[in-house]
């Protein structure tokens, strides 16, 4: 009982549901015990107006009543249903009993009027009535077949509701989840957006009970989207000012490595000059994390990924080659897809600088691209030492490195990947380049192939 309260107490629908069928059920219970007492008793009135106007017809008629006797039974006639009509005193006499077609035996003292009587084991109803020529008789009906002709009548009254009841209980239920059917796909549409998905939600299709609790979620989505472009923007302003007096160190830097200077002092110069182009690398990497982060602007035609795997290889091959990496791309297959141009680089991009970066000296690093299930598979391959399966959701948080991982890096790279990718709609997964020595990462991106109408 607890736990049915707790319910209830916890489910509007649910309350509301118990709370109308019990409603229904306690009206429909009253409704027809009042309707089967009302039939019922109206048909032995009806019933008891049958008798009196028999006894009417017969005086009307000036009908002798004889006394009974034996006759034969007929073959159609219900014996249940008879009506007896006798003369008061004609029950005194010896004869045969009822059932054989003889006299009821009433007592004589009967007074005018409706009377229930038993004979013989058996009740019935009587009407006695006194003639205008002062003969008295008894017209009589078994009470037996008139209850149950009044229950039959009865019951038919009450089948409607009785019918009725489980036909509301159905409307009630489907009504009150149809009522509560907006707030669910209110709540499956907001759950089911991404992070960055935070325009408003429709109100014109909502109940006007529904609607000042969608108006308030707007408003909290309004300050979140507020917020996080205020602080996208302070990242993209600061690295922006950062910039400029980064390149100015760095100008500097290289003018003093011109200069005559003990040994001691260029070895501190070659690691200032480190430190400033990885200040720098750390500022086009929170750069394109901001652009990433930001609203996705629609592709103005198909992009080839072969074409955008061709511009990255060209602007990495001498990082690949300073490490002697065998870096190229498998096979010849082409797709065009449904993201912009430099979406596309940027993504491309990053991944390909993370397998230069963690694969060995002489390693190989291998880009391809195949049809999936109307996707296109970007894959990227190297033969560095892969991401353990308990890392691989960690690994795309905003400066997360491995433990004991000693390359130089920002922690960006599959960070600004996953914003990509959840920006225009793709899947990223990464599994073991060599799943039988469990070494090398693959990081495979579905993403949605450009409509055929405007493929180029």
């Amino acid at each position: 009982m607890d736990g049915l309260r707790r319910r209830l107490n916890e489910s509007v629908q649910l309350k509301l549901s118990v709370t109308l069928s019990l409603a229904i059920l306690a009206f429909a219970s009253v409704a027809g015990v009042l309707s089967f007492m009302s039939a019922f008793d109206e048909a032995h009135e009806l019933q008891d107006g049958l008798l009196r106007q028999v006894a009417h017809l017969i005086e009307r008629q000036r009908m002798a009543v004889v006394l009974p006797g034996p006759v034969p039974r007929a073959v159609d006639t219900d014996e249940e249903a008879r009506i007896i009509v006798q003369r008061l005193d004609a029950g005194g006499a010896a004869g045969p009993g009822v059932d054989a077609g003889g006299a009821l035996s009433l007592p004589a003292t009967l007074a005018d009027g409706l009377h229930t009587v038993d004979v013989g084991g058996e009740t019935f109803r009587v009407l006695v009535r006194t003639t205008a020529t002062g003969e008295r008789i008894a017209v009589a009906q078994e009470s037996a077949f008139r209850n149950e002709n009044a229950r039959g009548g009865a019951l038919r009254t009450v089948t409607p509701v009785l019918l009725l009841v489980p036909v509301l209980l159905l409307i009630v239920a489907r009504l009150v989840r149809q009522m509560f059917g907006p707030i669910a796909a209110l709540s499956k549409e907001i759950d089911q957006r991404a992070e960055q998905e935070l325009h408003p939600v429709e109100e014109r299709h909502l109940p006007v009970e529904v609607r000042p609790f969608a108006m308030a979620i707007n408003r909290l989505l309004a300050r979140a989207r507020q917020a996080m472009e205020s602080q996208r923007r302070f990242v993209a302003d600061a690295a922006h000012e950062l910039r400029s007096p980064l390149t100015a160190l760095s100008l500097q830097a290289e003018r003093l490595a011109d200069a005559e200077m003990p040994a001691a002092a260029r070895e501190r110069l070659a690691l200032l000059r480190q430190g400033i182009g990885r200040g720098r690398a750390l500022l086009d990497q929170l750069l394109a994390l901001a652009r990433a982060q930001s609203p996705a602007e629609a592709p103005k035609a198909p992009v080839s990924v072969q074409a955008v795997f061709r511009r990255v290889l060209e602007d990495r091959m001498p990082l690949a080659e300073q490490k002697h990496l065998d870096i190229g791309v498998e096979g010849a297959r082409d797709a065009g897809v449904a993201v912009t141009e430099l979406d596309m680089i940027a993504l491309v991009r990053n991944l390909v600088d993370n397998a230069i970066r963690y694969t060995p000296d002489g390693g190989r690093v291998d880009l391809s691209v195949r049809l999936v299930d109307g996707c296109a598979a970007l894959r990227v391959r190297d033969t560095g030492p892969g991401i353990a399966p308990d890392e691989r959701e960690r690994v795309f948080g905003a400066f997360y490195r491995t433990i004991g991982n000693e390359e130089i890096g920002s922690g960006l790279g599959l960070s600004i990947v996953r914003a990509i990718a959840e920006r225009i709609g793709a899947q990223v997964r990464l599994d073991w380049s060599d799943e039988t020595a469990r070494t090398g990462l693959a990081v495979t991106v579905l993403i949605p192939l450009a409509p055929p109408h405007d493929a180029a």
